[in-house]
């Protein structure tokens, strides 16, 4: 006989689970006790947003479903933020919910919330356990649909009083997963499409690929000559030095790449939805008007024909049609397509200085000449990001962290994640003033597991990304955008770790190898010029474009009035008769 906290532990251990990330809560107890018993290492975290974020980092990283727990009520909604993230990135997670007892059940008891109902629209499945013995049974569902088909999150709730319970359910032995493969037919279909294509583009997406799966699709673009753009926040799937490789699509890309998009007469996309951020809103391909041929390969055949009307769709592992395609022979090639859309990309990079001592695609170049291959890239969401985007090359899958979804806050509890996972490697959060406050706490957890991460904070004092949609449509109308900030460096010291100010380009090399020395977690602040806006314009030609638009747009009777036009002379009578009539006019 063991309590239901035990035996969920023996579950997610059978799982093959090697860590969770929790903010402790005195409805899962027990399950905290056979985390215990297990031997499961329990990263503590300050707020469970925060938890959610790094379990979702894991579960990038490892491919099998990083595992959250968190208390009912003002847990669950906080942890509701990283939920967000596994559904919008297609990441398996696991998120258990500690709830009220079943017996008070309906009574609007102490923290009570119906979490099938909370949790719904954003995960794959939600559920409430209600048997002890059951624990194994719901587990192993849990697990299945994290990573079946469209991987994403999986709620379940856990009554206090069903976890203390005892019961002799046995273990369940995992599920082997399924055999993934495409059929000669299938392959056969993609061949004949592309071959047909003047323009194609291949263009990869998902959350689980392997540093296999990159090379395989490196070897199929070279054979075939094709171009590979990588969808938003997915740069890491393919090696950005390498000639069949012309950029990313989202938000902040190279224009000429969107008008490829646009130009493109066949897409090829190997576990991508082709979202919103993707199409620039639908408005570089739109599903109301298709035009072109897609073939769009996809694990959840939900998917195919959601957005898109495939030619054909396959219902299938990307991954293994890859595997496929990498060692099938070319129908053609579409080699200088590919060279003019790799020169763009290579003008792109080119970098466009921005104003201030400090610029930050100096520092992103640095970043990306200098890293070691395997370093790992982690940020959140704002125009400090877009830097990213252009400058940093990527060299190998697993390197970036990042949310598709554009949730704030994020950089940082992934960079911790990614550093008790890879110890050895290096360990980069970039993120902006705004972004690095939503979760700033866990610079305390970073110390607590002895996280060495370094985090890059682009200090602007404000929300840019915001004040740049502001200054767009409300020029000068400056309302909730400016930020008061720490001294982010001495907050790091605070926490026992290093911390430096950078107030000019050429102290960030020095800075950064210094951070890289300490051996402890580090925070860089960069004091940007306000002015520093976005990577491709400032604010004052923001503002000036937002009050350009905002005089196009003014109502008619804000504008001067026309100048009279002065009324036409009377035409002279014509002449009587009939040849009058007709010549006279």
């Amino acid at each position: 006989m063991r309590h239901g906290g035990r035996i969920l532990a023996e579950a997610l251990k059978a799982h093959g689970v090697e860590r969770v990330f929790s903010v402790p809560g005195e409805s899962f107890l027990a399950a905290l006790d056979g985390l215990y018993d297990a031997g499961i290492p329990n990263t503590v975290c300050r707020q469970e947003g925060g938890a959610a974020m790094m379990a979702e980092a894991w579960g990038k990283m490892t491919g099998r479903p990083g595992i959250c727990f968190v208390t009912r009520g003002p847990g669950a909604t906080n942890a509701s933020a990283g939920v967000h993230v596994a559904k919008q990135d297609s990441t398996p997670m696991v998120l258990f919910v500690g709830q009220i007892a079943r017996t008070d059940r309906d009574r609007e008891a102490f923290q009570e919330v119906d979490y099938r109902q909370m949790f719904g629209g954003l995960a794959k499945w939600a559920a409430e356990i209600d048997a002890t013995d059951r624990i194994p049974e719901y587990v192993a569902r849990a697990f299945d649909l994290a990573m079946s088909g469209r991987p994403g999150p999986v709620v379940l709730a856990l009554p206090e009083d069903m976890l203390s319970a005892e019961s002799g359910v046995p273990d369940l032995t995992p599920a082997p997963r399924p055999v993934p493969g495409i059929s000669d037919a299938q392959l056969a279909a993609i061949t004949e499409a592309l071959a047909g294509a003047e323009r194609p583009l291949v263009i990869p997406g998902g959350s689980v690929w392997t540093q296999e799966d990159a090379d395989r699709l490196a070897r199929f673009a070279e054979t075939w000559g094709l171009p590979v753009a990588v969808p938003f926040r997915r740069q890491h799937l393919f090696d950005n030095r390498l000639p069949n490789s012309v950029g990313d699509l989202g938000v902040g890309m190279n224009p000429k790449l969107g008008e490829a998009l646009r130009e493109a007469d066949c897409i090829l996309s190997l576990g991508s939805r082709l979202g919103d951020t993707l199409t620039n809103g639908y408005e570089l391909m739109s599903p109301a008007a298709q035009g072109r041929r897609i073939i769009h390969v996809y694990p959840d055949p939900d998917e195919i024909g959601h957005l898109w009307r495939a030619d054909p769709g396959i219902a299938a592992c990307p991954r293994a049609a890859l595997k496929a395609l990498a060692d099938a022979p070319a129908p053609r090639q579409w080699s200088d397509w590919t060279a003019r859309l790799r020169a763009n990309y290579e003008a792109w990079r080119q970098p466009k200085e921005t104003p201030g001592a400090v610029k930050m695609e100096r520092v992103m170049t640095w970043l990306s000449d200098n890293l070691p291959e395997d370093a790992i890239i982690a940020n959140g969401a704002g125009n400090f990001a877009t830097f990213i985007h252009r400058y940093h090359q990527f060299k190998r899958v697993g390197t970036q962290l990042a949310p598709t979804s554009g949730s704030m806050g994020y950089g940082l509890p992934a960079a911790v994640a990614a550093k008790i996972r890879h110890p050895e490697r290096t360990v980069v959060c970039v993120a902006g003033d705004g972004d690095i406050q939503m979760t700033v706490n866990e610079l305390s957890t970073a110390a607590q597991e002895g996280a060495a991460v370094i985090v890059i904070v682009a200090n602007n004092g404000r929300y840019g990304t915001i004040r740049m949609h502001q200054e767009r449509h409300y020029p000068g109308r400056v309302s909730g955008t400016d930020l008061f900030n720490p001294d982010f460096a001495a907050l790091a010291r605070a926490y026992g770790g290093h911390g430096e100010m950078v107030e000019r380009d050429e102290d960030f090399a020095g800075a950064f190898q210094r951070a890289q020395a300490a051996g402890t977690l580090a925070v860089i602040e960069l004091r940007l010029d306000p002015e520093a806006l976005t990577a491709g314009a400032t604010l004052t030609e923001v503002r000036a474009a937002g009050e350009a638009a905002l005089r196009a747009r003014a109502p008619a009777e804000q504008k001067p009035a026309p100048a009279p036009v002065p009324a036409p002379a009377p035409a002279p009578e014509p002449p009587r008769g009939f040849l009058g009539r007709l010549f006279g006019r």
